[in-house]
């Protein structure tokens, strides 16, 4: 089996900030991994990769909802006016025409939970590197894996997290047809509504949840759907009454999908808000909960978010009108629905690194010979062989069923640990992660994870013990520690592990750092000590 290799006609990635929009769109513009455009149109223009910065008014941000609506317009101005971009096309009517599918991916955040690792990328959370071949960051796993949408979303814009990775279970044939204006995955249990005790066995009470009306079989009508947030069984079936018979339910993933009318009509309707900046809208409780509950619902589920009845009952309102509105003006050129879901499948791979104890339970299934889903993450990454065992290379490192991707090591035993662009004289390395070090002696315990260290002292890690460096541009670093069962968002403002800061201080110092110019040096210094720690055994 092998995965797709199309990209999406137009990736747009939304940034914290211009630094990390330029280094993304170097990073990016040849495609990923040399994939190849989706598009029909001979235009050398296609595959078009643009970054850009949520520079939005309110330090809070602007919302995944808003965030998504200006991203996309920034892009199609970018690509109108920029003098880097061939024949300066208009994305926005060529999506309306169907000719070009485009993607955009939210990296937008702090990453507090995945902490100290974003710290040692200078924020650039989406740039976090995995211990898997090619330097392989987590956006570009994304944007490869999401690849596989592309010949199925022309006139249409995806929207997907920077952070998770997902694989339905039929890659090499996926292909599906968009049946609503609106579409959003999840994993779909089942063929008919879960009773009570199946809600709360499968944890549905703790999700965002879609549900799936059944059809009405009425003119030709499309199946609707509506989302409601962490609900019982009882609450749900009460909430969705008046819209039909829940037929199938399921945890949401939050990636969605629009068709070009409905991406025109939210960027009209919400046209004040984007001009000046301001409010803080997202998806599921400001676009989608509005969109498809019965007003009484939405205002109860909001009162147990703090928003007070008035203010619920306005926006409701307001996103009723503007769907009445926008189903009028589409219905003589549209037969698709409103609201739907595509289903991925309840065998799906979903594998989320935005959390530093799954960044390393999902980067650890590589060698987990009796997961299925192991052979899955090796296909996706092009690996062919099973971990090794015994001697490996020329060097006198004992393998035991580990993995060494781009590594230089003379001497050493490595067991259940994961390698990649590592460089020592000897390593000792016992269920480890180590990614982009350099040092002439690492010792790493069971559950440890060492990133980014680069120079000449010997490095030891205890079990579960995570070690960072944070790099400036003048090459210079601090060390920052954590461990793995450490929650950095509960910890963000604390000083753990004797660090010399906390990690919220850390990111502000962090703050408009040159990503790229980092980059480069800690490139630099990775090929300046790889020569020192060789030289030291002469």
């Amino acid at each position: 089996m092998t995965l797709p290799e199309n990209v999406f006609d137009v990736t747009v990635i939304c940034c914290t900030d211009d630094h990390q929009a330029e280094f993304w769109m170097t990073k990016l513009k040849h495609g990923a991994h040399g994939a190849s455009s989706s598009s029909s149109s001979s235009s050398s223009v296609f595959p078009l990769v643009i970054a850009v910065s949520e520079d939005w008014s309110d330090p809070s941000g602007a919302g995944n909802g808003l965030g998504t609506l200006y991203a996309w317009k920034k892009a199609c101005d970018y690509a109108k006016s920029s003098s880097t971009v061939t024949d300066n096309p208009d994305l926005e009517s060529l999506l309306q025409q169907g000719t070009i599918s485009a993607a955009l991916y939210h990296t937008a955040g702090k990453g507090t939970r995945l902490a100290p690792l974003p710290a040692s990328e200078n924020n650039n959370k989406p740039g976090v590197k995995l211990p898997f071949p090619k330097h392989l960051t987590v956006l570009e796993a994304v944007v490869r894996q999401t690849g596989i949408y592309a010949s199925s979303r022309k006139g249409r814009l995806s929207v997907f997290w920077g952070d998770q990775v997902f694989l339905p279970p039929a890659v090499e044939n996926f292909r599906y047809e968009s049946t609503h204006h609106i579409d959003i995955m999840c994993t779909l249990l089942g063929d008919t509504a879960p009773t009570a005790e199946e809600w709360l066995e499968q944890g549905l009470d703790k999700y965002g949840v879609i549900a799936v009306m059944k059809e009405s079989g009425e003119g030709g009508k499309v199946a609707e759907a509506a989302q409601v947030e962490k609900v019982s069984h009882e609450t749900a079936t009460s909430m969705l009454q008046t819209l039909g018979t829940i037929a199938q339910v399921g945890p949401s993933l939050g990636s969605f999908s629009l068709s070009a009318a409905m991406l025109e009509g939210l960027c009209d309707e919400y046209s004040i808000e984007l001009t000046e900046k301001v409010a803080k809208l997202d998806t599921d409780p400001h676009f989608w909960m509005p969109l498809t509950l019965p007003e009484e619902s939405y205002v109860s589920l909001m009162l147990q978010k703090g928003v007070d009845e008035q203010t619920s009952m306005s926006h409701h309102l307001r996103m009723q009108v503007f769907s009445a509105r926008f189903q009028r003006a589409n219905e003589d050129t549209s037969k698709l629905g409103l609201f739907g879901a595509v289903d991925v499948g309840k065998d799906a791979c979903w594998w989320d690194y935005g959390q530093l104890p799954l960044y390393s339970k999902n980067s650890l299934l590589l060698l987990d010979d009796s997961n299925p889903e192991s052979k899955l993450l090796r296909k996706f990454l092009g690996i062919t062989d099973s971990p090794m065992t015994g001697v490996f290379a020329q060097s006198n490192v004992m393998f035991q069923h580990s993995y060494a991707f781009d590594c230089n090591i003379a001497d050493g035993t490595i067991k259940d640990s994961l390698l990649s662009h590592v460089t020592a004289r000897e390593v000792n390395a016992d269920g480890a992660i180590l990614v982009n070090c350099v040092a002439p002696k690492i010792t790493a315990g069971k559950g440890s994870i060492l990133y980014n260290i680069i120079g000449e002292k010997e490095i030891i890690a205890e079990p579960g013990q995570v070690m960072v460096a944070v790099s400036s541009d003048d090459g210079k670093a601090i060390g920052i520690s954590s461990r793995v069962d450490i929650d950095g968002g509960k910890a963000w403002k604390t000083e753990v592990e004797g660090n010399p800061m906390s990690f919220e201080q850390v990111w502000k110092n962090n703050k408009n750092t040159d990503i790229s110019k980092v980059d480069l040096r800690r490139k630099e210094l990775y090929t300046y000590f790889t020569g020192k720690v060789f030289e030291m055994n002469k």
